[in-house]
This record gives C-alpha cells, structure tokens and sequence, in this order.
C-alpha cells in the first residue's frame, strides 16, 4: 500500500507541474487575463473536468504560479549574493542577479510586477515568497555599520518603519528603513521599466543605467 500510494503521490506531482509548465507557456500567448483551465487541460490532453482535481479553480492555478514566480526571484537575488566582499558589492550583485532572472523570465516576471489581473486578488499565500528579495537586501544590512543617513520621517511613515524594523529584525532608524523601501521600490522599477520598454529613446540598453543605480541605491541606504 505505501509503495502504491507513494507511486500515485508522485504521478500526481508530475500531472500538477506538467500543469503549471503549460500554463506558463499560455501567459506568454495570452497573458494573465486570457489564462483558462479548460485550454489547459486541451493542450495536455486531458478531460477539462479532470483538471479541476489538481486546481479547483484559475485563480489556484494563478496564485500557484505566483507563488513560484516570487520564489524564483526570490531564490535568484540570494544565489547572487557571493556572501562576500563589500556590502557595496553584494548589493549590487543582488540587483544584477534580480534582474537577470526577469530578463530570463519576462512573462513570470509581469505577472508579479505588471498589471494587476482583474477578478484577482493575491491570498496571504503569496507574502512570504514576495518578500524573498527584500530580505536579500536586508541581510546585507544586518551585520554592516551603515552611515548615518539624515532626513525627517513623517510621524505616521516613522510608525510604519518602526513595526517593519521590528518584524524584519534589524537594527535600524527609521529614515534608513524607509531609505532600503525607497531603494527597493527603485529596483523594481528600474527593471519594470527596462521590460517594458519605457526605456527605450533615453537609456536603452539600460545596462549601465542600472549598474548606476544599483550603486546610487547603495549609497543612499548607508552602504
């Protein structure tokens, strides 16, 4: 019974990525929006009521391949961290190695960070692997003497930096804190806008644009 079970554990698995691999492949014809159960389950052959036994629904499908999407970002950015050299270095290595991967994988990539999916709203699933880059960048932080960086923080933005110090567990003042926000919502834009192509006309390719800023965001948090 258990070698049985473990066999149909397994079929299973494979099913549920064969699944995902293809409906990855959709988003990159039909995007978020056009992503159906039943075309997936055409395109692998299977019964479209049989699908619904692995995924109850598209948005499960979705937050799955959501889910996957954050965590190989996220799973980039730390294997691009060398874990040595300058903090400065590290830092920008995350940057690169962040973006690498959305080169590689633009269509994963928007689904995360590019229009919000009408119908869809994202479960708590998801908060855990969205903050896997964040993280790499803070633990850059964690074990550097940062400089002192000045500069007033609103009352209620000093609140929200405070409880985001405690539950991230660094030692931090708050216009740091709100600093590393600041430099992580430019990263994301940074790359956002280089997929997109807003780019293009000013500084495209933007290699060198990014290598800059990486090291500018560096700088601004304390590095």
């Amino acid at each position: 019974m258990t070698v049985s079970r473990t066999a149909r554990e397994r079929a299973r698995a494979e099913l549920t990525q064969e699944i995902k691999d293809e409906a990855r492949r959709q988003l990159a014809e039909v995007g978020a929006q056009g992503l159906s159960l039943r075309a997936v389950a055409r395109e692998l052959g299977m019964v479209s009521s049989a699908i619904y036994r692995y995924f109850p629904s598209r948005d499960r499908l979705l937050t799955d391949l959501i889910v996957d999407a954050y965590n190989a970002i996220g799973e980039a950015a730390e294997q691009a961290d060398p874990g040595q050299g300058t903090p400065r270095e590290r830092w920008v290595a995350i940057w690169r190695g962040t973006r690498d991967w959305a080169r590689a994988h633009p269509h994963e990539y928007a689904l995360i960070y590019g229009s919000p999916i009408p119908g869809y709203a994202a479960p708590q699933d998801t908060v855990v692997p969205a903050s896997r880059v964040a993280l790499a960048l803070v633990k850059v932080l964690t074990h550097t003497e940062l400089r002192n960086v000045d500069g007033e923080v609103p009352p209620e933005l000093r609140a929200q930096a405070e409880a985001l110090t405690k539950a991230l567990g660094i030692i931090a003042g708050p216009e740091t804190v709100t600093r590393l926000l600041i430099a992580w919502t430019q990263l994301f834009g940074a790359i956002s806008f280089d997929l997109f192509g807003q780019y293009v006309g000013s500084v495209d390719p933007a290699d060198v644009f990014f290598a800059h800023s990486a090291r500018r965001m560096a700088e601004f948090v304390g590095l």
